[in-house]
C-alpha cells in the first residue's frame, strides 16, 4: 500500500455543508476499497488564482490516505471526480508519508492574527 494526497476544488455557490458531503462521499469510496484515511481537512472557500469554469472561488478539500493502487481506487476516484457537477478540479499525488499534523495551509489559518483596529 501507498500514500496519497489528493485536494480537490468544490464549486462555490454550495454551502460548506453540502461541500462537506462531497468530500464524505470520496472518502467513504476509499475506506471502501480498504484504502485507510490518514487525514481529511476542509480548507474552506478560497479564492481561485483565476477562473476555472465561470468561478472565482471555490471549497478546498484535502485528504491523505493509504491505499493499493492495483485496486484501481485512484483511477476510479479520479473518474468519478471527472464526472461530479460539483468539483471544478483535482489533483492527486503519490507521497512518501502522510501524517496527522495539519498541513501548511491548515497552520496558516491558525497562525493568522487578526487586523489592529485604526485609531481614529
Amino acid at each position: 500500500m501507498a500514500f496519497y494526497e489528493t485536494t480537490f476544488i468544490v464549486r462555490p455557490d454550495l454551502t460548506a455543508q453540502q461541500a462537506e458531503s462531497v468530500g464524505e462521499k470520496f472518502s467513504a469510496l476509499i475506506t471502501e476499497s480498504k484504502g485507510k484515511m490518514i487525514k481529511t481537512e476542509n480548507w474552506g472557500l478560497r479564492t481561485l488564482a483565476y477562473r476555472l469554469n465561470k468561478h472565482r472561488k471555490g471549497h478546498y478539500i484535502h485528504f491523505g490516505y493509504e491505499a493499493d493502487a492495483s485496486t484501481g481506487i485512484i483511477d476510479k476516484m479520479e473518474t468519478l471526480m471527472q464526472q461530479s457537477d460539483d468539483v471544478i478540479r483535482f489533483l492527486t499525488i503519490r507521497a512518501d508519508e502522510v501524517t496527522k499534523e495539519p498541513t501548511a495551509m491548515m497552520a496558516q489559518n491558525e497562525r493568522k492574527p487578526s487586523r489592529p483596529k485604526a485609531d481614529a
